[in-house]
Formats: structure tokens, C-alpha cells, sequence
């Protein structure tokens, strides 16, 4: 299997990791789930644990909630394939350290340049936000905005990007 490079997205709870582990389980050997989720609280940490057990022995975990692209440059070339899990997550921290769009859109423009000039496989998970309500707050707002910038910039780098609705999977670029 050559280098993939894959997006995807849906609401939450729409079965986006579980795709992206049996995916990855399926597909590569040498495996790292890189975790942008921090545990703030006790339910949090219950979450992790659990997303721990459901992935495995198999994996090497590493979780870095804000310096994503540092981490990726630092272990990319140990394994086959990368999860990132999640996007969102790592733009809400980003957007929480960081009131700079514009250095926001930079990390991820180096982002997707480490990726597109890797030999290293790497799956995205990340939610859509942009089928709901328009949000009532201006953080939510620029949340969503952010959100969908990315989405839009990873989608136009992935060789296959896959829409989750209610556990299945729709392909909407990209076949495996």
C-alpha cells in the first residue's frame, strides 16, 4: 500500500474513530495515534481511557494538544501511519492559546506541508461543524469559521476523504 493521506469528518458521534482505528488496524502495522484531547475533568479522563482499550496493544499513543505539527516531525518516520484524533480538539486548544487566526491557518499550513512531503501515511479525524446553527457567540463562531478553513485544507490535501453519518461510512473522494 503506497502513502494515504485521509480526511475524515461527520458530527460527533458519528462513528468518525472507529472508522479511523479499524481503518488503520486493517491497513498498517507500525501504528501512532497522536491525541490532541486533554483530561480537563474526570468524565474526560474516563473518555481517554476507554478510546485507550478500544485501539489496542497495537498502537503507540502520544497525545500533544498543541504542538501537533513539532510532534509529527519528531516520530512521523517511526511508523506507517499517523491518526490524528482530533483535529477540532487541537484547534479549540489552539484557538484558546493562541487570538491569532492567521497563526492559527500558518500551523496548519505547516502541517500540510509536512504531509504531503512525508513517505508517512496519515489519518484525520475531524467534525463537521457547519451543518448546524449558526452559533450565538463570537468564539463559537470563529470556532466554526476555523473549523471549516481546515477542514477545507486538509480535504484538498487528502487522497480519500470519508463523510460519517450514524456509523457509515460515505466516500466522497477517494476509494479504498
Amino acid at each position: 500500500m503506497g502513502r494515504k493521506i485521509i480526511l475524515i469528518t461527520g458530527g460527533c458521534r458519528s462513528g468518525k474513530s472507529r472508522f479511523a482505528l479499524d481503518y488503520a488496524n486493517r491497513n498498517f502495522s507500525k501504528k501512532l495515534y497522536l491525541a490532541t484531547c486533554e483530561a480537563l475533568d474526570e468524565e474526560m479522563a474516563a473518555r481517554i481511557e476507554n478510546h485507550k482499550k478500544l485501539r489496542g496493544p497495537g498502537w503507540e499513543t502520544v497525545e500533544e494538544p498543541i504542538s501537533v505539527v513539532d510532534k509529527i516531525e519528531e516520530l512521523e518516520n517511526r511508523v506507517e501511519v499517523v491518526l490524528l484524533d482530533c483535529i477540532t480538539l487541537w484547534l479549540s486548544n489552539l484557538l484558546l492559546k493562541w487570538d491569532d487566526d492567521l497563526r492559527i491557518m500558518d500551523e496548519v499550513d505547516k502541517l500540510i506541508r509536512i504531509i504531503q512531503q512525508s513517505q508517512t501515511s496519515f489519518i484525520f479525524v475531524s467534525n463537521e461543524v457547519g451543518m448546524g446553527i449558526v452559533p450565538a457567540d463570537p468564539l463559537s463562531r470563529r470556532f466554526r469559521d476555523v473549523s471549516g478553513m481546515v477542514n477545507q485544507r486538509i480535504a484538498e490535501a487528502a487522497g480519500m476523504i470519508v463523510f460519517m453519518v450514524s456509523g457509515t461510512p460515505i466516500y466522497l473522494k477517494g476509494v479504498t
